[in-house]
């Protein structure tokens, strides 16, 4: 934990992002949708500048904590490009809880800093991975909205989520199309250019990190086969998509944070 490094306008700006995140989760139950609009905004904007700072500041970081929150705001991102194609869908409230928390984590677990001769290219491939973690987040937030819908349906109960649920399905798995395309293309780059992107002191090896991210690689192989050869729908084809996302988390997120928070090392 590494609050005391924390700048005064990193903390200002981290606080002020997480109490505009709360007031969005629940702004749109007490005032209504106006108020809601607005704080996601106000978050959204004071997130990103955080981010710009902690990436491109005085000293540059970047760990599992900064991970998970350029995450949660990129998934924010996606939401709103969404949100313009599908003006009623609505966005769960779930994802301001999640950007708070991911502001105030990264406040506290700030990562390890960037080297200074750190490659383009390497920049690039995390990009890639960061995108594919993203997209599959996205996947995870409709396929929850599309599994609490259906069990208020049971319940004969409002399951409305803006829009219907085959158009929610279907938007799940392009995201889970475009995520899996993406993730083959970081694992490759990965494979073929390691020693091009973190030099030839640092070749690519079968620790954890990549060993989580073939799995994840092969469990959504296998969803994309079920589901165009065998037809997979429902709360298998959700099943496999939480699965396979839970081993992607573990791969880097996961990786990052047993090496910085449990065993105190820095990367």
């Amino acid at each position: 934990m590494i609050l005391a490094s924390a700048s005064s306008l990193n903390l200002v700006l981290a606080l002020l992002a997480s109490a505009s995140y709360a007031v969005s989760a629940t702004g749109g139950l007490r005032h209504g949708q106006t108020l809601t609009r607005f704080t996601v905004w106000l978050a959204w904007c004071l997130h990103a500048v955080l981010l710009a700072l902690g990436l491109w500041g005085a000293e540059p970081r970047f760990g599992f904590a900064p991970a998970l929150s350029l995450s949660a705001w990129l998934v924010g991102v996606v939401y709103a490009l969404e949100g313009h194609y599908y003006p009623k869908l609505n966005p769960p409230w779930l994802l301001s809880g999640v950007g708070a928390a991911a502001v105030l984590l990264a406040l506290l677990f700030p990562g390890s800093p960037l080297a200074a001769n750190t490659s383009t290219w390497l920049a690039l491939h995390w990009a890639l991975g960061m995108a594919s973690y993203v997209l599959f987040a996205v996947a995870v937030a409709h396929a929850w909205l599309m599994t609490r819908a259906e069990a208020r349906i049971r319940l004969a109960a409002d399951g409305h989520t803006g829009l219907p649920l085959l158009t929610m399905e279907h938007l799940t798995f392009q995201f889970v199309s475009l995520g899996f395309a993406l993730l083959s293309a970081t694992l490759l780059a990965g494979f073929l250019f390691g020693e091009q992107l973190y030099g030839a002191q640092h070749p690519v090896k079968w620790d954890h990190k990549t060993i989580f991210s073939v799995l994840s690689w092969l469990t959504f192989a296998v969803l994309i086969v079920g589901r165009a050869r065998f037809g997979w729908r429902g709360k298998k084809a959700i099943r496999v998509l939480y699965m396979g996302s839970g081993l992607l988390l573990l791969a880097y997120v996961g990786s990052r944070f047993v090496m910085e928070v449990i065993l105190g090392r820095m990367l």
